[in-house]
């Protein structure tokens, strides 16, 4: 699986902004995608995942009620819209996919490249 995360940039705190994940590479329907993001110094960090054929979504509490993980099956898409965005969004955010569900980076096989989120105050 390919994975090409895009969608990152500049916005002003309370701003939203909504990443991409396109996959390719083979079949999706028994895999999960999710978003990960790793800020200045921190450990990556889990943020959401979808199951690719049932959509059945799960958050990290550091973000449930601001971002909204969902998929185009049309499109081999997962997106991650990000709301109410705070300075310590400020992270590089990264796609993963793997056959397994997991909420530890570990539990992925196939990454994205990032994608560089700035929130300024």
């Amino acid at each position: 699986v390919q994975l090409q995360a895009s969608g990152g940039g500049l916005v002003q705190a309370g701003g939203s902004l909504r990443l991409s994940c396109v996959a390719s590479g083979r079949t999706l329907s028994s895999y999960t995608i999710a978003w990960f993001r790793q800020g200045p110094g921190k450990e990556r960090e889990f943020l959401a995942r979808i199951n690719w054929s049932g959509g059945r979504t799960y958050y990290a509490d550091s973000v449930k009620g601001r971002f909204t993980i969902s998929r185009d099956i049309a499109k081999n898409t997962v997106y991650l819209q990000m709301n109410s965005l705070k300075p310590e969004d400020t992270a590089v955010y990264y796609c993963a996919a793997d056959s397994r569900t997991s909420t530890f980076s570990n539990g992925y096989d196939y990454w994205g490249q990032g994608t560089q989120v700035t929130v300024s105050s």
